[in-house]
């Protein structure tokens, strides 16, 4: 499979978003050679998320394409088994060599490239390339905007990889974003009782089994050590640029975990979103063109706006 040869063409230019210097503008660039075992994909839809929008703002001294949602079909090469379907992917490219990369943990690989965060081109263009192995085909049934909120459905599913959850348990998710609403619905489907704690509004301190840190701020964590009980659990899910700063006191005197939780697999999420179990619709908040992607960006860091998409094609 893959067995295109990468030629020595230059391919041509297409247009993607790009990031530098903290502007944002679209231009036309030459995508990736195609290497072998790689996929070139062509963008259906790429997902403006708070990553995009925390690089725009100097995360990871980011440059480049950004973008790590999205969906399209597999234009080549000719000899895949994968080209002409309808496929996500996986964002990390791990050296596949290592121990991590072995036990199946590429996403933590040392030598990792990222898609569209970490030396490795984003979805927010025409063209994408990505390892065969990392595609996931999408389901007839699931449209290309629900397909898009694959990768971070995925995240709020990894946290049942990593922490017990029950019919007992009881779960405070903080912050009503994206990405919260999606942990909320994944511990609820998963038998949970579930607060979802918004900005400014009030839970009762201590009274929570787990607690799901979702706010995309560093005033997130404070918040979580308060509401959760001794011996329970605070799932970190937030990234961004400025540093949290809070009393590490609690977390001994109170003996409580702290999980970080980043990227997730793919198919528990495809699944949901194959048999609805998880309706991702009221999520959509607009769409653009890529020609457009300022005014998109510009949408998207509005508060209150939910998922904001991108559409590189007419």
């Amino acid at each position: 499979m893959g067995g295109e040869n990468p030629g020595r063409r230059r391919p041509q230019a297409v247009k993607a978003l790009v990031f530098e210097k903290g502007r944002a503008r679209v231009r036309e660039v030459y995508p990736p050679r195609l290497r072998r075992g790689f996929a070139r994909v062509r963008v259906l839809l790429s997902g403006i998320c708070n990553t995009d929008l925390e690089l725009l703002r100097g995360y990871h001294s980011f440059s480049g394409i950004p973008g790590h949602e999205f969906v399209g079909y597999v234009e080549g090469p000719a000899d895949s088994a994968w080209t002409g379907k309808r496929v996500v992917g996986e964002i990390n490219l791990g050296c596949g060599k290592c121990a991590l990369c072995r036990g199946g943990l590429s996403r933590h690989c040392p030598r990792r490239r990222v898609l569209g965060i970490l030396g490795h081109p984003g979805a927010h263009a025409e063209l994408l390339t990505l390892p065969e192995s990392n595609l996931r085909e999408v389901p007839e049934n699931v449209s290309d905007e629900q397909a898009v909120f694959t990768e971070p459905l995925a995240a709020a599913c990894e946290i049942l990889d990593q922490v017990a959850v029950s019919g007992e348990t009881r779960a405070a998710v903080l912050g009503a974003g994206k990405l919260g609403t999606l942990c909320a619905a994944v511990l609820r489907n998963a038998g949970a009782d579930v607060a979802v704690v918004k900005r400014g509004s009030r839970a009762r301190e201590r009274s929570f089994d787990l607690v799901v840190e979702a706010t995309g701020s560093p005033a997130g964590m404070p918040r979580a050590l308060a509401l959760v009980q001794p011996r329970g659990t605070i799932v970190l899910k937030s990234t961004h640029h400025a540093p949290a700063r809070f009393d590490a006191a609690p977390l001994v005197v109170n003996e409580v975990t702290v999980v970080g939780s980043r990227c997730g697999r793919f198919e528990p999420a495809l699944e949901h979103l194959r048999r609805r179990t998880i309706d991702v619709r009221p999520l959509l908040s607009g769409q653009f063109p890529l020609a457009r992607a300022g005014r998109a960006l510009a949408e998207a860091a509005r508060p209150g706006v939910r998922k904001v998409l991108v559409r590189p094609g007419p």
